[in-house]
């Protein structure tokens, strides 16, 4: 990781894994960081900045692996799966309570 002098930079590398601790992604934030001490008028000090990115870094300094169109598909075919899932669950309930009422109408015709 190259040395970070701002907060922003510092969120940049986060974003693009080079800090090694997440995939390259930027991650969207309501308040991203150092945002909370600038709107106090008081920018981050290089001590902090150097801190925080310290503190970000994983050990031994390698990249965290790029998000690809392999893993999204991957993640989206897994959330696929488990709706398609979901709706045999459903139609096998309905199904079993069909048979269920039906075979109680029978009975109680007899």
């Amino acid at each position: 990781m190259t040395e970070v002098r701002t907060s922003d930079a510092l969120r940049h590398e986060i974003d693009s894994g080079r800090t090694g601790d997440k995939i390259a992604f930027p991650d969207p934030a309501a308040a991203p960081l150092g945002t909370d001490d600038e709107a106090a008028g008081v920018p981050p000090s290089a001590a902090a900045i150097a801190h925080a990115a310290a503190a970000e870094t994983r050990q031994g300094g390698t990249a965290a692996p790029a998000a690809s169109n392999e893993t999204a598909r991957a993640i989206d075919g897994a959330e696929t799966e488990r709706r398609e899932n979901r709706r045999w669950l459903i139609a096998g309930t309905l199904i079993v309570l069909g048979v269920i009422a039906l075979a109680a109408a029978v009975l109680l015709s007899v």
